[in-house]
């Protein structure tokens, strides 16, 4: 199992429970901090643990580290995105530099690891590809529109990736949440039917078993964004984060 992301609380969550019996890796900037999450996966159970130096941002180095990955300890059942940037959206709106630096991880970065990822499962065969997306990119709003935007695109290309690696063994899974209570949302007010990371990793790890192509995390968000899409602009635009 590979998690890029190697400090997100929701992918070390999924981690925690496809641990055992394998072997992950952590890939993340500092690796050699990363002490204290290889500790929880050994704890859960994982054969081995590897600490992987991964800079999300640096897109060049992509297509070298991931083949090598692939290469040393494939085949990797399992590929875990979870990288990503909350930002400021009031720097944002001023900072066209920030609001550029949002998008590049959250969406551009993300492209560049998919594309390499979705090749080299192909090549494999098999695999399962798990990508965070959110319902922020559904129908993004005024109070957090960079973030959203950024996921809004992820999700689109998300969508038609996993159309493309359909029949070619790979399955992907699309996972949209709403507002998660955890370290990216410390001080923030939570919105409705907001959810924890274990609650995510819960529905993520349901949804691979039962091979979903999409999961709504929690489900109730589904019937509630279909109704959201009717709701004038004028109202929506008032809309909290």
């Amino acid at each position: 199992m590979l998690l890029l992301g190697g400090r997100s609380e929701i992918g070390l969550k999924v981690a925690e429970r496809l641990a055992a019996g394998r072997t992950v890796l952590l890939a993340a900037r500092r690796s050699a901090d990363l002490a204290a999450e290889e500790a929880r996966i050994r704890a859960a159970g994982a054969r081995e643990v590897h600490r992987v130096e991964f800079d999300a941002d640096d897109v060049t180095s992509h297509q070298q580290l991931l083949p090598d990955l692939f290469a040393t300890h494939g085949p990797i059942a399992v590929v875990v995105v979870a990288f990503g940037i909350l930002g400021d959206q009031a720097r944002a709106e001023q900072d066209p530099a920030h609001a550029v630096a949002v998008v590049h991880t959250d969406y551009v970065a993300q492209i560049s690891v998919l594309t390499v990822l979705a090749n080299l499962l192909r090549s494999q065969g098999s695999g399962d590809l798990v990508i965070f997306s959110s319902v922020a990119g559904l129908r993004v709003r005024r109070a957090n529109y960079v973030y959203g935007s950024a996921k809004a695109g992820l999700d689109g290309f998300a969508s038609g990736l996993g159309d493309a690696l359909h029949g070619s063994g790979v399955h992907l899974l699309l996972v949209r949440s709403g507002f998660v209570i955890g370290r990216m949302t410390e001080g923030m007010t939570p919105a409705p039917l907001s959810s924890t990371p274990d609650q995510v990793a819960d529905a993520v790890v349901k949804a691979l078993r039962k091979r979903r192509i999409r999961v709504w995390v929690p489900w109730a968000l589904r019937p509630a964004y279909f109704v959201a899409r009717l709701v004038p602009q004028g109202v929506w635009r008032r809309m909290p984060r």
